[in-house]
């Protein structure tokens, strides 16, 4: 028998009372076939193929949710980085791009469209530069297109003229969308050591190393987690990491249930699975809810790091336990706007971005969702940038930054994204100028131990 009785009013119950989902399940196709030295061409045959190949994405989303009870919470494409499918094109600005990608999502009512992005951890190609230049506009012309920009590797070092950029081009991407709290910032994101098969925005794209086309899962479930650990109180940390381990493992199989049914119905293959505790802003459905129900009176209290240690950690032995698929992230998302405990944590001033910034030490990603005040320069963004992608580079670990300085508010005030998004407390940021260290530009090297082969 796959499955006991037992495990399935479990896994129900996760569902009806914990707020169990599947975040996302997301196609990525290869746009490599499109280019063209025409760029009105090379968007005609763009989103051409996206009608094809994602045609049947979201009713067969919504055919699996009625036929097994799974919430499906968004149907998504990622697409092969544009600085590459539109480098041939001669066009200076990507934006009719990022317009193409967003009109067929809309018409496909795809929830998100990942890969308006570029990968300049050693360098940039003309084709990136124009396509980071072209940043701020698009996403300000577009309402579901997403942008990543990978700016630091382990392998590759940190390319600290992009840094440099990337606080720029925050700063203006912030302005262009200033009537809606900055929301474009919402929609970027800066890496170091991205990965090619992530199904979860704002960082997916398709890689260049991936199928022609395939489907992967992005499976959430902090409530079950946290569910699970309400059965542990006064238990050691063994037996603690036990039950998580044991839960994040449910949870994989059931992903992986969705994932394979869904990429055999769509004739695509099966790629990835990310078991990520990806938090929203409905109340039970919180990371930080997790750790203190592991004994923190806050989450940012001490001792917060080493709870998000061994959650992450638990989290990912069970998913592997329970698939050879697992890959993405793969972990625990600390987003402030997006998980209401989180929130709470920073209005109480128990959780800061220096705290978060260490956390993001052990967690899956980064600095995520952070608001900051309007007035934030463009130099200290690049620097809490470079900062966080020094944690990627030295630990061999994917690190983002999603950060939002929101014109015209101070810390303290408050701004609204909406949806999934949330909204979130502005921070603080530390005053002292990192304007002569960013302005140094360059390159920071690998570190040593990435001499390997």
């Amino acid at each position: 028998m796959l499955f006991t009785p037992k495990e399935i009013v479990e896994t129900i119950d996760m569902f009806l009372r914990y707020k169990l989902d599947i975040r996302a399940i997301t196609m990525g196709i290869s746009l490599l076939d499109c280019a063209a030295s025409s760029g009105a061409a090379s968007r005609n045959k763009i989103k051409d193929k996206i009608y094809r190949v994602a045609g049947r994405l979201v009713k067969t989303g919504r055919d699996i949710e009625l036929e097994y009870g799974i919430p499906i919470t968004n149907k998504r494409i990622a697409v092969t980085p544009i600085a590459l499918v539109a480098a041939s094109s001669g066009d200076g600005d990507y934006t009719p791009y990022a317009q193409a990608l967003d009109e067929a999502a809309r018409e496909l009512e795809i929830d998100f469209v990942g890969g308006f992005s570029a990968l300049v951890q050693k360098g940039f190609t003309d084709s990136d530069r124009r396509l980071i230049d072209s940043i701020p506009d698009a996403l300000a012309a577009t309402e579901r297109v997403c942008s990543s920009v990978n700016v630091a590797a382990t392998k590759g070092g940190i390319n600290m003229d992009a840094v440099s950029l990337m606080g720029r081009i925050v700063k203006a991407t912030a302005a262009k969308t200033a009537e809606r709290d900055a929301i474009g910032c919402a929609k970027l994101v800066v890496f170091c050591n991205a990965p090619e098969d992530n199904p979860f925005m704002a960082g997916a794209f398709h890689g260049t190393g991936e199928a022609e086309c395939c489907l992967n899962v992005g499976v959430s479930g902090p409530g079950a987690i946290k569910a699970a650990l309400e059965h542990c109180k006064g238990m050691s940390f063994g037996e603690l990491a036990d039950a998580i381990k044991k839960t994040a493992f449910k949870i994989t199989r059931m992903g992986q249930l969705v994932g394979k049914e869904a990429a055999k119905r769509l004739g695509v293959p099966f790629g990835i699975l990310d078991l990520s505790l990806a938090p929203t802003p409905a109340v039970g459905d919180s990371v930080a809810r997790i750790l203190e129900e592991m004994g923190l009176e806050s989450a940012g209290a001490h001792g917060s790091t080493a709870a998000l240690a061994m959650l992450t950690d638990m989290v990912k032995k069970g998913g592997i336990m329970a698939s050879t698929r697992v890959g993405g992230f793969s972990g625990a998302f600390i987003p402030v706007s997006e998980d209401e405990g989180m929130i709470a944590a920073v209005r109480s001033g128990a959780l800061s971005l220096d705290k978060l910034e260490a956390m993001t030490c052990v967690c899956s990603v980064g600095l995520d969702m952070i608001a900051l005040p309007g007035d934030t320069s463009a130099a200290t963004i690049s620097a809490i940038i470079a900062d966080e992608m020094a944690i990627g580079m030295v630990n061999n670990k994917t690190t983002a930054v999603r950060l939002i300085p929101v014109p015209g508010k101070k810390a303290g005030d408050w701004a609204q994204f909406g949806g999934l998004l949330g909204g979130a407390p502005i921070l603080p940021v530390n005053r002292a100028s990192s304007d002569a260290f960013i302005a140094r530009g360059g390159h920071i090297p690998a570190p040593l131990h990435s001499f390997r082969n």
